[in-house]
């Protein structure tokens, strides 16, 4: 058994020592997409600690977090091809109505767009999208929508190797032809109950 565990947890030490590479995209739940910079070592405080260097070029931060540390606080790489797949399935999808007050409503949302999920964030973007010219919305569900877009549009972008502004309209666009479908769907039903 010892050496069952033994094989086990180097094996897990061996996969986690160098998850992330110099130049690869990664995803930080509290900021977004962004490209690492450097993986080493690096003295502070006294202490040799192997830290990530993580750059978002949008807002010119940089984020160093330690190696041990970075699975735990939820870094992780870019979406797998089935993962973006399945997020244009959840935007054409029907939104999801909750009968909960809008307060408790928008700290569910802001969870989610913080969780980093792929899945989570596609879900906000799919229930708080509005009939296309943002009328039917309130300027905080504007806000949390266009945060979660964002976020889902940047991941889009690096995966894609396009610009954000083209993933987004792009993006946009899957949630045109959901409001179009349905529009479609209602009036056949509506014909349907006339004729």
């Amino acid at each position: 058994m010892d050496a069952a565990f033994g094989a086990t947890a180097a094996l897990a030490t061996q996969q986690d020592a160098d998850p992330f590479r110099k130049g690869e995209f990664v995803v930080y739940p509290a900021h977004g997409v962004g490209k690492v910079d450097r993986v080493g070592s690096e003295k502070i405080a006294g202490h040799w600690l192997n830290l990530i260097h993580i750059s978002f070029a949008e807002n010119r931060m940089t984020l160093r977090i330690p190696v041990a540390q970075a699975r735990a606080a939820g870094l992780r790489k870019l979406a797998s091809p089935e993962a973006l797949a399945e997020v244009l399935v959840i935007l054409r999808g029907r939104p999801r109505v909750r009968r909960l007050m809008w307060a408790r409503r928008a700290q569910e949302y802001l969870a989610k767009i913080n969780s980093g999920a792929l899945r989570a964030l596609a879900e906000v973007v799919r229930d708080l999208h509005s009939g296309g010219d943002g009328s039917d919305s309130s300027s905080s569900q504007r806000t949390l929508f266009d945060l979660a877009m964002d976020r889902l549009a940047a991941e889009f972008a690096a995966f894609s190797g396009i610009e954000k502004a083209e993933a987004t309209s792009q993006l946009t666009q899957v949630l045109a032809e959901r409001l179009t479908v349905t529009k479609t769907t209602a009036s056949d039903t509506v014909d349907d109950n006339i004729g």
